[in-house]
């Protein structure tokens, strides 16, 4: 009888993904989105190898669905796949890809989110991909995120620098701990409450690249016209780095009557003092 149960249990699985996949060639467009939710939350290459179709559909919101239907392909095939949109018409389309890039988290994905950091004309692309970088932790990245950060301060690029301060302490922790995710300070309410047991190695001295990183987050933490978002990302990639340098600076901020800047330092100074 189990045996049985199991036959049927399959067949009607295979069954499922062959109308999810006719769904995806010939439904009305938001009965392929449908279809293209339903398939990533099968979470399987399987489920995703059927999505790859969609990558070239004629509606933008079909393709920018399809980009993280697809990420659970192995990377060697997703990164392949969602990489042309990165260059597609659509700033919709271009924004999903590079936030699906992130998700799936292979390293063969920087440069060309490196490419779109540099050349898009969209603000909110151009944030999809440093948040992209962020997850990543490919240290070939900082370069360039450091760069946000070292150009004067301006309102319109507040969620800019705000994210480049925040990947660059994700891909100093993903170095640190070799795991692909972090918890990070996401937003004004919520705030990081364990501190790593890890012996945090001073990156900005041991690693050049981190220096000059360390040195604009430093900046960045003391310039008064920083946003507040920017400032707490700043105090914890200052803590993920490592960097000895921050303390002084770091210390300032433990009685700031910004609570979640307050309390991002300290623990910030419990790494890098570990």
């Amino acid at each position: 009888m189990l045996c049985l149960f199991g036959v049927f249990a399959g067949n009607s699985f295979a069954q499922n993904l062959e109308s999810l996949a006719d769904s995806v060639r010939s439904g009305t467009t938001e009965v392929k989105r449908d279809a293209l939710l339903r398939l990533r939350n099968l979470q399987s290459a399987e489920a995703s190898r059927l999505a790859v179709p969609a990558l070239r559909d004629a509606s933008e919101i079909v393709r920018a669905t399809a980009a993280f239907s697809v990420t659970f392909l192995p990377a060697e095939e997703a990164v392949p796949a969602i990489t042309p949109l990165l260059t597609d018409k659509s700033e919709l389309v271009r924004r999903e890809a590079a936030y699906a890039l992130g998700q799936v988290g292979d390293r063969s994905a920087t440069d060309p989110l490196l490419q779109i950091l540099q050349k898009d004309k969209i603000p909110e692309v151009r944030n999809a991909s440093i948040v992209a970088l962020g997850e990543i932790g490919d240290i070939r990245a900082v370069d360039a995120l450091t760069q946000i950060l070292q150009r004067k301060v301006r309102d319109e690029d507040e969620f800019l620098r705000r994210s480049a301060a925040r990947s660059i302490g994700q891909i100093a922790q993903i170095i640190r701990t070799s795991e692909p995710k972090v918890i990070t300070p996401a937003d004004s309410s919520t705030v990081t409450v364990e501190v790593s047991r890890l012996k945090y190695q001073d990156y900005a001295r041991e690693l050049p690249t981190f220096r000059a990183a360390a040195d604009a987050l430093i900046r960045a933490l003391q310039n008064p016209k920083e946003s507040p978002d920017a400032k707490r990302e700043a105090a914890f990639a200052l803590g993920a780095i490592g960097d000895k340098n921050a303390i002084l600076i770091l210390q300032a901020n433990v009685n700031d009557p910004d609570y979640y800047l307050a309390e991002i330092s300290r623990q910030a100074l419990s790494k890098i003092q570990n």
